[in-house]
């Protein structure tokens, strides 16, 4: 034998890939060890039945058709097809072959792509699964936004009706006017719900240039009466970034959940107190968001602290959503979040945001 050719039988032999040499007439010609190891077959059972028997049955008429194709002299590449193991399981091989005429056999080199089609099996189901998820909670969303802007379009509508001129305690009045800007800010953010729900049917989010100021000071009104109650400082400095190109019902919502997290998680006794901060930094802007609460302990929350219903205080409001939604708005915004946190010092959020 030519030197040049020795080593051949030992890659024929020793490779992990699936070789054979299979006749016109569709019998298996020689095969590697491979092949029945792959199969769970003697040598004397794959020689001595048509190689068709080996195959699954649901693939049968597609792999005859593409033998017919062969059989014109036309070069496989990269066809799958499931065979059945002798104890029943199944394999999915993947084909490259070559016709060889004058000989009336085909050269055959198969991977074994079993593992791979199953992953692929669980990520469309998870990919199924994620779709239903979400369509349930689509859903659920446009229920709840179409649900809750009847009533507090009737309670608006009672406002209307009201004669105010008939009411002479002035602390009354003062509360019904809150009560009815805090009802129009309920209906301006339901109506704004629907919208981004229907925005979120692709994947565009719409950008628009943001003042960060404008930003906190419609956040403080919406929730007025809470900062009143707790007596909270919130002291901002956007002289570095006053504004930002960004989302903003997405911004909107990351102020108010650091916000009234900030005041939620307070220290007994003492006062909330929130600095909001902007800075440009390689290029990103950073927005800062330090409280003087209860704060965390990083060695116990870790990576938890942004996860689903995730909740770290004995506090009866605690969903674990807000920070959830803060984390998410963030990633989609294309940016980073960090967060700080001491025992009884407090914690700071910092923001890594595009410009």
């Amino acid at each position: 034998m030519n030197p040049e050719f020795s080593n051949y039988s030992v890659f024929f032999d020793q490779t992990p890939d699936l070789v054979c040499i299979a006749g016109y007439d569709g019998y298996f010609k020689k095969i590697n060890p491979a092949v029945p190891q792959a199969l769970g077959y003697t040598y004397e059972e794959l020689y001595s039945k048509p190689i068709k028997e080996f195959i699954h049955p649901a693939d049968r008429d597609k792999t005859a058709t593409v033998r017919d194709e062969l059989l014109r002299d036309t070069t496989l590449t990269n066809f799958e097809n499931r065979y059945l193991t002798k104890s029943g399981e199944i394999v999915w091989l993947s084909w490259t072959s070559q016709p060889i005429a004058d000989s009336q056999v085909v050269f055959a080199i198969a991977k074994n792509i079993t593992q791979k089609k199953q992953l692929e099996n669980d990520r469309n189901a998870l990919l199924t699964n994620l779709t239903e998820i979400n369509k349930g909670l689509r859903h659920l969303g446009y229920m709840t936004s179409h649900d809750l802007r009847s009533p507090v379009s009737n309670i608006l509508s009672i406002f209307e009706l009201i004669d105010s001129s008939k009411i002479t305690d002035p602390e009354t009045l003062e509360y019904l006017d809150l009560f009815k800007v805090c009802c129009e800010d309920l209906k301006e953010k339901l109506d704004q719900f629907s919208v981004d729900l229907k925005e979120k049917q692709s994947l565009h989010i719409p950008f628009e240039n943001i003042l960060l100021e404008d930003v906190v000071n419609r956040i403080s009104k919406s929730i007025g009466t809470l900062l009143q109650i707790s007596q909270a400082q919130v002291d901002m400095d956007f002289e570095q970034v006053p504004s930002i190109h960004s989302n903003q019902t997405y911004l909107e919502s990351i102020f108010l959940n650091l916000i009234s997290n900030s005041i939620k998680y307070k220290k007994a006794g003492a006062r909330p107190h929130i600095k909001i901060c902007s800075s440009l930094k390689n290029g990103f802007v950073h927005l800062t968001f330090a409280d003087n609460g209860i704060g965390f302990d990083m060695t116990e929350v870790k990576d938890k602290i942004f996860g689903f219903q995730q909740t770290f205080h004995q506090n009866s409001d605690s969903r674990g959503i807000g920070l959830y939604l803060v984390y998410n708005h963030v990633q989609s915004l294309g940016g980073k979040i960090k967060v700080d946190s001491t025992p009884g010092v407090g914690t700071i959020f910092t923001l890594i945001l595009k410009p």
